[in-house]
């Protein structure tokens, strides 16, 4: 999982929102989508990435838009990569109860605990936000389904997660010095390891970014290119180093990418350009060196390609437009 390490060193994840959650059925609450969830959020990352550890009881979920309901319980980790907008709840059916309203009070209040329902059977949840780069999380975002449903107390690993999270929300409840930033730590840890569980359960024949990570050639060309994407790779290095052929490598990265490695390295480079240009005040020619380029004019030419927009045009706008991820569908 090398690669995967690596990339989110880049992705810059952001776990520093959650708040627990108290409901005894009948009980429904609505998540909003992410981008509605997102003008609430302390982050300059709009992109919202939305999870549910269910602690005690259970529950069920389902996208608001069509979703089939899907059963939780006490230890699993719901997670909806692409922000939908969805329900959740236990018991008949009820009116739903907006969570906007919650996540506000946590911001104005720093009141980190939400209680309502019947009165009946009891389930807690500690629902959290991450944010992240909309730019460069895009490369395993978007491989992801509406939602990934994985349960962390089937080992002795997972149960100590979720234990040290359990206790870590409590104390920064309670206002305990340094709680809030060991809990968006361990926010991040969650992720990770949801993830790692996912892509573990992934079917052979699936294919994709996620999928790569898992391939013993693919996986580590991936690592290399993303610790070291300046470097002057060829297909030849990468070969040599991975330990294996050009032929090889190169049909088993097609195989999962859908492109050669050298293709996916110039379109990271260019992503990472992207973001330089609009987290930086760095100029164009020493963004062009940095992420591998030997002259501005290529890295101008190659960018204008990628983004349609030569890169001086791309940062103004990303300047005058600082809510809207610019990035190439």
């Amino acid at each position: 999982m090398d690669v995967l390490s690596e990339l989110l060193k880049a992705v810059k994840l952001d776990g520093a929102v959650f708040f627990n959650g108290e409901f005894s059925a009948p009980w429904c609450a609505r998540e909003p989508d992410a981008c509605t969830m997102a003008s609430y959020l302390p982050s300059r990352y709009k992109r919202v990435i939305i999870f549910h550890l269910i602690t005690e009881g259970r529950a069920y979920a389902r996208i608001e838009q069509d979703g089939l309901p899907i059963g939780l319980a006490a230890g699993d980790i719901l997670m909806f990569p692409q922000g939908e907008a969805h329900l959740m709840g236990n018991g008949a059916p009820v009116t739903p109860v907006d969570s906007t309203a919650q996540l506000q009070q946590v911001l104005a209040e720093g009141r980190m605990l939400s209680q309502f329902g019947g009165g009946g059977e009891l389930t807690k949840v500690i629902c959290g936000y991450l944010t992240c780069d909309p730019q460069l999380s895009q490369i395993f975002l978007a491989g992801l389904p509406s939602i990934i449903k994985i349960n962390i107390r089937d080992d002795a690993a997972g149960k100590w997660l979720e234990e040290t999270f359990r206790i870590s929300v409590g104390q920064a409840e309670a206002s305990v010095p340094g709680g809030a930033a060991v809990v968006a730590k361990l926010s991040e840890v969650l992720f990770i390891e949801t993830l790692r569980r996912y892509i573990a359960q992934l079917p052979p024949e699936q294919s994709g970014w996620l999928a790569g990570v898992r391939d013993p050639e693919v996986g580590k060309t991936l690592a290399l290119l993303h610790r070291k994407p300046a470097d002057p790779w060829t297909i030849a290095s990468l070969a040599q180093e991975v330990g294996t052929s050009r032929s090889v490598l190169a049909e088993r990265f097609r195989r999962y990418l859908s492109e050669t490695p050298i293709a996916y390295l110039t379109r990271w480079r260019l992503q990472l350009g992207a973001q330089l240009l609009t987290s930086t005040s760095q100029s164009v020619a020493q963004i062009a060196g940095e992420v591998g380029y030997e002259s501005e004019p290529a890295f101008n030419r190659a960018f204008k390609r990628e983004f349609a927009l030569p890169p001086a045009r791309f940062r103004s706008q990303s300047r005058s437009a600082p809510d809207t991820a610019l990035h190439k569908n």
